[in-house]
């Protein structure tokens, strides 16, 4: 059928009484969303994976042989797109954490635990083996409603993982994380801004219109060589 020929598809809606009025709106949103139906027949298994996949496209940083980790990894959207782009196992690494377990990935070293956790930082470095070329962080914390306090708690988890960064990174690399609108402390973007060549926000088209998520995307790693 021609582009012009195609019916407009139908909206989905959901009747279950059951269900909440915000669970109703969920589901709703799941099953009329066409980056959820994709991810579903190309066997990614988030979402997610379209938003890393496009910034990628864009700023190339999942090189062939590159070293990955991947922060709040589960389901894995995020480290199915940087194992296949990276060349995992026989060319590059990818070393993924999460607090939920997460299906295995040939090739993909994967921690269930705390990022958070004193100790987790020297396990994740332990297992990659060196520096990495890339850390990603889709961390984010439950969110309580409350616009202010989810933006602090997800602040504090992009905090870390940019203490993290600064020790792994080698030179020339790149972090990338989720934030929330509002606006990246200002702080730490002078820190980012201090240690890499190019800091910038990116929203990519998969990352729903309405939802307050950016990334943070800093390039060009200045530290000093770790492998």
């Amino acid at each position: 059928m021609s582009e012009r020929g195609k019916r407009p598809r139908t909206k989905v809606r959901v009747k279950n009484k059951n269900r909440s009025q915000s669970s109703r709106a969920w589901l709703e949103r799941q099953l009329n969303d066409p980056y959820v139906a994709r991810a579903k027949s190309e066997g990614f298994r988030s979402r997610a994976a379209y938003k890393l996949a496009e910034i990628d496209d864009k700023a190339r940083f999942l090189r062939k042989g590159a070293w990955v980790i991947d922060l709040g990894a589960a389901p894995g959207g995020w480290t199915q797109v940087a194992a296949q782009r990276v060349g995992v196992p026989n060319e590059g690494r990818v070393v993924a954490i999460d607090l939920l377990a997460m299906e295995a990935l040939p090739g993909v070293s994967f921690v269930q635990g705390d990022f958070l956790d004193p100790a987790a930082p020297a396990q994740l470095k332990a297992i990659l083996g060196g520096a990495a070329d890339v850390v990603l962080s889709d961390m984010a914390a439950n969110a309580t409603g409350h616009r202010q306090t989810d933006h602090l708690k997800i602040m504090a988890l992009v905090e870390a993982a940019v203490d993290f960064a600064g020790e792994v990174l080698a030179p020339g690399g790149t972090f990338l994380a989720k934030v929330l609108q509002g606006g990246t402390e200002v702080a730490l973007l002078r820190l980012l801004k201090r240690d890499f060549a190019t800091v910038k926000h990116v929203k990519p088209a998969a990352s729903r219109s309405d939802s307050a998520e950016l990334y943070l995307l800093a390039s060009g790693y200045r530290g000093a060589p770790k492998r």
